[in-house]
């Protein structure tokens, strides 16, 4: 749920954020915390490497069980929570063996559900078994690519996957890019979409607020003297004059940066533009 405020400063006004009121209050969960440092950017040698990195409020990290290891044991969601490293809510849930993980939330997961991992287990929202056992058309989040390596597809808020079909030893999925690849049968993958689909329509409102996150501003290369860009420079107001490109005159739009030719035979259509 989106929340709108009152404009009463000039940040308020154009605000919008996903209201936090269905999620606990308390503090993490201690054991499944570690200490995260920033960057800034910067490499070993104290060298920016990323720009606009920096500043941004203190966060520690939220271990989340992206292997779904345990299986054919019940567990509870115990409370949701906001965790700032993510889009995605969190969940935190208890096994009936006492072991307490996080997980990434899906869509409408209540508090008290019990969900549970294995190879034969019903097809419910929360639920992770391997792709070959889930029906055509479903859709999946935290999807392997690699059987047992832990989730690395369809993680971010709001996202889902769905199975197009079968075709031995591979399953065909249909990304939200509209991309369409194999992913082994053996691979794991979660039932129903990611939680907090509203973050999409945030409006920060304000600098500050881009400022919490660890954004630092950014300056446009037509404003930029010859020396510091190759947009910058002319006389008057210019548009830039070229396509677009980075300060070292890589393409910075429509320009492919893919490089992994070993995986090429699993991807069926490329993303739609």
């Amino acid at each position: 749920m989106l929340i709108k405020f009152k404009p009463i400063t000039p940040g308020l006004r154009g605000t919008v954020l996903v209201s936090k009121k269905e999620l606990s209050n308390e503090k993490p969960y201690k054991t499944l915390i570690k200490k995260a440092k920033s960057t800034g950017g910067r490499n070993n040698q104290g060298r920016i490497t990323s720009r606009r990195m920096g500043g941004g409020v203190k966060r520690k990290y939220r271990l989340i069980d992206f292997k779904r290891s345990k299986t054919d044991i019940n567990a509870k969601i115990i409370r949701n929570e906001y965790d700032p490293n993510r889009s995605a809510f969190i969940s935190l849930v208890k096994y009936d063996d006492g072991e307490h993980k996080y997980i990434i939330s899906p869509k409408n997961i209540k508090v008290g559900e019990e969900i549970i991992s294995g190879e034969n287990v019903p097809i419910k929202v929360g639920n992770c078994l391997p792709i070959n056992n889930i029906p055509i058309g479903t859709n999946i989040h935290n999807i392997e690519l690699k059987p047992g390596a832990g989730a690395q597809l369809i993680r971010s808020a709001g996202t889902s996957a769905q199975i197009v079909s079968k075709e031995q030893p591979y399953v065909q999925i249909k990304l939200i890019s509209g991309e369409i690849r194999h992913i082994n049968k053996k691979c794991k993958a979660t039932i129903g979409e990611v939680s907090n689909p509203d973050q999409k329509n945030i409006k920060l409102g304000k600098a500050g607020r881009k400022r919490y996150l660890g954004s630092r501003p950014k300056v446009r290369g037509v404003v930029m003297n010859p020396v510091d860009h190759p947009h910058g420079g002319g006389e008057g107001r210019t548009s830039g004059g070229r396509d677009p490109v980075t300060p070292w005159g890589v393409s910075t739009k429509g320009k492919k940066t893919r490089n992994n030719k070993k995986t090429d035979i699993f991807i069926i259509n490329r993303k739609k533009k």
